[in-house]
């Protein structure tokens, strides 16, 4: 028996990287699963995001797996697309009992992170999409009346500033910790609202998480050289962690172990968070 039998989980940012590592996690643990992904470029980001390629890769790997999945290409920064996608996983499972709000990018280093762009697609992908997602989940959880799961990835941007020097200032750079901060408001306030019909909303926070995001050229010469004390500098002194470490912790959150744990932020940031 798994943990999830007989759920639905929908994931967004789910093709490759952490959104990946999640689904493949609770499809291994009985759930069914949506995974929606861009699976296209976005102009403000330098580094190379996820192909169709990568979507259908991780349709194969988690129908290995035993899983029902259902995966869409699907732009969060779209409301009218988000909508149709939890309609689309609404009516090929019944219901949804576990939202992973994970779809982000960084547009914070490249060529066009000075473009006012970088702050647009940053705050629609990583606050506006999250909340499109929340909103278009919510009726459904709460008419069905048999409680769920919300997490929403968060970062330890959410709560402290990175920028180190005046470059650093730019669109792309602001628009992601303006959105990681954000998303916490989301969390508190649909946790609120939505605690009385047995749905639980929550945050991970991850530090430096080994995906594509942070592992190019890219990152390496405009954020990873210079910082003081090293990028993401942290108590435990160590680099960046494999997603399933963050896996980990979406898990547990999402579990029963976790029923009466809701409103929260759990932060996997090896002690960034101290300093």
């Amino acid at each position: 028996m798994g943990r999830f039998d007989g759920k639905t989980a929908i994931v967004t940012g789910g093709a490759r990287g952490q959104g990946r590592s999640h689904a493949l996690r609770l499809a291994s643990e009985g759930a069914n699963v949506a995974i929606l992904d861009i699976a296209g470029q976005i102009d403000s980001v330098a580094y190379p995001m996820s192909s169709t390629d990568d979507l259908a890769s991780t349709e194969r790997e988690l129908k290995e797996l035993g899983a029902e999945v259902l995966a869409i290409q699907c732009d969060v920064r779209d409301q009218e697309a988000v909508k149709a996608a939890v309609a689309a996983t609404e009516e090929r499972f019944g219901a949804i009992d576990i939202v992973l709000a994970n779809a982000g990018i960084m547009a914070s280093y490249g060529r066009n992170k000075h473009d006012i762009a970088a702050w647009h697609d940053s705050v629609s992908t990583m606050l506006s999409g999250v909340y499109y997602l929340l909103h278009a989940v919510t009726p459904g959880m709460i008419e069905r009346g048999r409680g769920g799961a919300i997490c929403i990835t968060g970062s330890t941007s959410s709560y402290i500033g990175v920028a180190y020097k005046e470059e650093m200032l730019n669109p792309g750079q602001m628009g992601y910790g303006a959105a990681k901060t954000g998303v916490l408001s989301l969390m508190r306030n649909f946790a609120m609202v939505l605690g009385k019909h047995g749905v639980r909303v929550n945050t991970v926070i991850p530090a430096g998480v080994s995906t594509k995001m942070i592992d190019n050229e890219f990152f390496t010469a405009d954020l990873a050289g210079d910082a003081p004390g090293g990028w993401m500098a942290n108590v435990m002194e160590r680099g960046p962690v494999e997603p399933e470490e963050i896996t980990n912790a979406v898990t547990w959150l999402c579990s029963d172990e976790a029923r009466f744990v809701t409103g929260q932020t759990l932060a996997v940031d090896m002690g960034t968070l101290l300093l």
